[in-house]
């Protein structure tokens, strides 16, 4: 990930927004987890940061080097549950969209914080032809 920094619009006067928005990152290391922070922005003083959740996009990545073809629309390629090792508040699953597309949701659960999630769903798009290398979505 490196200094890659994306920033998704503010959501004024609301404690569970909706975002709804597509980030692109590029990865170079798929073995370093994207870190998703997430703040409070306050208009005359620093923004607070409201917590941080690690996102690993292993699992999907092994899903997607399985090679898989025809699968039927909504197959649950893998299943990802909650650990100490991970961030997510529930199961996971990476699902098979249509040939060669696979989408992972996941609803993260924050730490540094009392209390708070958020779910995103990644997509990945292959734009190098090596396996290490390419973008992932994340939509908050």
């Amino acid at each position: 990930m490196g200094d890659q920094r994306l920033k998704t619009r503010v959501i004024k006067k609301n404690c569970n927004p909706e975002w709804n928005e597509e980030l692109t990152l590029q990865i170079w290391n798929p073995s370093i987890p994207i870190k998703l922070t997430v703040f409070d922005k306050d208009r005359f003083s620093d923004d607070d940061r409201m917590g941080e959740a690690d996102i690993d996009i292993n699992p999907y990545l092994e899903c997607l080097a399985m090679g898989l073809e025809d699968l039927p629309a909504g197959t649950a390629v893998k299943k990802i549950q909650p650990s100490r090792s991970n961030c997510l508040a529930d199961e996971s699953k990476v699902v098979w969209v249509k040939k060669g597309h696979m989408v992972q949701d996941m609803i993260l659960r924050l730490k540094n914080v009392e209390r708070g999630e958020v779910q995103i769903q990644l997509e990945w798009i292959d734009i190098f032809p090596t396996p290490t290398s390419g973008n992932s979505k994340a939509s908050r």
